[in-house]
C-alpha cells in the first residue's frame, strides 16, 4: 500500500481541462504587485512549504529563501532544524513556517515560540500529515503525529501574535473551521496526493472561497508549474498559489535558479493577465475561463 499519483494526474488533468478565453480591447501590461498582512510583494507565486532540500545543492534550504526574497515573493518552509530556520530567516525573506501535527502540544509551542521569536513573517500548521499509509497516527523522521481537533486549532492560533495558516484544507467543512478557529489564512492543497483519488484543488477552490467569504486569506498549492496554472487559480478566488517541485531542479542553481523559474512563472502570468485584460491581480475575471469535460 502506498503513494500511486493517481491524485497527481487527476490534478494535472483539471488544471488542464480549464481553457482561457481573451479580451484584447482596452487592455494593456498588468502589475503582478500583491499585499499580504500589511506588506507588500512583487508576485502573487510563493515557495511552497518543502522540507529535507539538503541534497540539491550547498545550504539547500536558505537557497530556497533567498530565491524568494530576490523574487519578491513570499517564502514557505515545511519541517527544519531549528539553525535551519534560522538562516532562511537570516536572508531576509518573508517566510511561513509549517508546523506539523505533533502528537504533543509542548512540541508544536516549541516550534510557532523558535518561528515567532526568530522573525517569521507568519506560522502555520499542515493538518493533513497526521495518518500513514498504514492507518495508524504518522510518525515523520521520528516524531509521532496525530490529528488536530477545533479546539486545538484555535490554541495554536492564540500561541502567537503573527498571522496563522492551516495547510492541507481541501473541503469548505474544514475552511469554516479554519475561520471559527481564527485562522488568517488556509492553502488549499492535498500535499502531493498523501491519498489516492483526491479531490484536485481547483475543482473544490470556488466553493471553499464562498464558504469563507473573505474572512482567511486563500492559498492553492499542488501541481502549478506555469503562469497558466497561477492565473486559473487567481481567477477562481484563490490570492496567491504556492509553487513547490517546479523549483526543486533550478534550485539545483542555488537561489538564483529559483529567482529565475519565479520569474518564467511571472512572465507567463503577465503575457495572460494582458490578454484577458486584467491589470492587476484584483481585475482577474472568472468569467474568461471556460471548462470543457473533465
Amino acid at each position: 500500500m502506498g503513494y500511486t499519483a493517481k491524485t497527481d494526474e487527476l490534478t494535472r488533468e483539471y488544471f488542464d481541462s480549464i481553457l482561457i478565453s481573451t479580451r484584447y480591447l482596452d487592455s494593456d501590461l498588468p502589475s503582478l504587485d500583491m499585499e499580504l498582512w500589511g506588506e507588500n510583494f512583487k508576485t502573487p507565486v510563493m515557495t511552497a512549504a518543502l522540507s529535507h532540500l539538503h541534497n540539491i545543492c550547498d545550504n539547500a534550504m536558505a537557497e530556497f529563501a533567498k530565491g524568494a526574497k530576490d523574487a519578491g515573493a513570499v517564502n514557505f518552509v515545511g519541517m527544519t532544524e531549528e539553525d535551519e530556520l534560522e538562516g532562511m530567516l537570516a536572508t531576509g525573506a518573508r517566510t511561513v513556517k509549517i508546523v506539523k501535527p505533533h502528537e504533543k502540544d509542548e512540541k508544536v509551542r516549541e516550534k510557532i515560540e523558535h518561528a515567532t521569536t526568530h522573525g517569521a513573517f507568519a506560522v502555520g500548521m499542515d493538518i493533513d500529515h497526521a495518518i500513514s499509509w498504514e492507518g495508524k497516527y504518522d510518525v515523520v523522521c521520528g516524531f509521532p503525529m496525530k490529528p488536530t481537533t477545533t479546539a486545538k486549532l484555535s490554541e495554536y492560533v492564540k500561541m502567537t501574535d503573527r498571522p496563522f495558516v492551516v495547510k492541507g484544507v481541501l473541503s469548505t467543512a474544514d475552511a469554516e473551521k479554519c475561520v471559527e478557529a481564527g485562522a488568517a489564512g488556509i492553502v488549499v492543497s492535498h500535499h502531493h496526493g498523501i491519498m489516492d483519488y483526491m479531490v484536485p484543488p481547483l475543482m473544490v477552490l470556488p466553493e471553499i472561497v464562498k464558504a469563507v467569504d473573505g474572512q482567511l486569506k486563500i492559498f492553492v498549492d499542488c501541481g502549478i508549474e506555469r503562469g497558466a496554472d497561477v492565473f486559473k487559480a487567481l481567477a477562481l478566488g484563490a490570492d496567491a498559489v504556492c509553487v513547490g517541485r517546479a523549483l526543486m531542479d533550478p534550485l539545483k542553481n542555488g537561489a538564483k535558479g529559483v529567482t529565475e523559474q519565479i520569474e518564467v512563472i511571472n512572465r507567463e502570468l503577465k503575457v495572460i493577465m494582458a490578454r484577458t485584460g486584467a491589470k492587476s491581480l484584483k481585475e482577474i475575471d472568472p468569467s474568461v475561463l471556460k471548462f470543457r469535460a473533465f
